[in-house]
């Protein structure tokens, strides 16, 4: 009873202030927390699932990551691992084994080559997903930053115009329904009417996010020739280069259509496991601090 009562103020409670309720020496109380979860949370299982998203979190500082695999139609946390790469998320699908493997139709990601590599390796007949949160991200750091740069640069001899380019970065990577104002409303519409190469990024990153909203392969194909070919033809190198590389990954977005996935689930998971770290002014046990992750999230109904 000791034990439960323990582990049960665990979930809510850092380590040491549960030691200090209970009395008890730090080591035994972690001891006791991480037993309790270890019989709780069992092993990795994928019973019936055939979908899954994956998605990375930052665990330390100086770009350390570990990967976190959930569950979308449960939210529920399957598995985390440190680091990002094929050798680190490999012991994932190495420990739901061949049956689950074989059981998956359909992998939400970003655009991580290693991700999509052991899901090919392992889960050969899933389709890859990949998600809009993390491509418009990509445009936004690849394309309208570097435009909106190049602008700036250009307009050296103009102090005015060059500054209001260079202080429109959160202006421009917002949607226009995000914006909090009218004046950011106006000021907005005065800079796109004002610079052509800012417009007409600006306005394919709005179209481009369309695309996620098919559920016909053949008419999301048809709306991404006529995207590629507008991109291709505006003669500005960072979006021609943009829609270049995206090329190569098309197959994940038009998957889209038949599985529409997405990580937006991770996100909220992300934030929350910011919380738990935080609550406990950090880990210095993986495991430990991975099941205190899985049963924060046992998934709904």
């Amino acid at each position: 009873r000791l034990a439960e009562s323990v582990a049960r103020l665990c979930a809510v409670l850092p380590v040491k202030h549960v030691a200090e309720f209970f009395g008890l020496d730090w080591g035994t109380v972690k001891a006791i927390d991480h037993a309790w979860l270890l019989d709780t949370m069992g092993p990795v299982s994928l019973v019936g699932v055939e979908t899954i998203v994956m998605d990375e979190f930052a665990i330390q500082k100086g770009h350390r990551y570990a990967t976190v695999v959930a569950e979308p139609a449960t939210r529920r946390v399957v598995w985390v691992g440190r680091g990002r790469s094929r050798e680190e998320v490999r012991p994932f699908f190495e420990q739901i084994g061949p049956e689950a493997c074989a059981r998956l139709r359909a992998v939400g990601m970003d655009m991580t080559a290693a991700y999509e590599l052991e899901v090919r390796r392992y889960c050969p007949q899933a389709m890859i997903v990949f998600d809009l949160f993390h491509v418009i991200a990509k445009f936004g750091r690849e394309v309208i930053d570097r435009v909106r740069v190049d602008e700036a640069n250009r307009l050296r001899n103009d102090p005015n115009a060059r500054q209001v380019v260079k202080s429109a970065r959160w202006l421009l990577l917002r949607r226009r329904e995000s914006l909090r104002s009218d004046d950011d409303h106006v000021r907005l519409d005065e800079l796109l009417n004002a610079n052509r190469r800012l417009m007409t990024v600006y306005v394919l990153r709005d179209d481009l996010r369309a695309l996620w909203a098919y559920r016909q392969p053949a008419a999301a194909r048809r709306f991404w020739d006529g995207w590629y070919r507008r991109a291709i033809r505006s003669r500005i190198k960072p979006l021609k280069r943009f829609a270049r590389n995206l090329k190569d990954y098309l197959h994940g977005i038009l998957a889209h259509c038949r599985w529409p996935l997405h990580t937006s689930v991770l996100e909220g998971i992300n934030n929350k496991i910011k919380v738990i770290k935080r609550m406990a002014y950090g880990f210095r046990d993986d495991a430990y601090f991975f099941l205190k992750i899985r049963a924060a999230f046992p998934g709904i109904s």
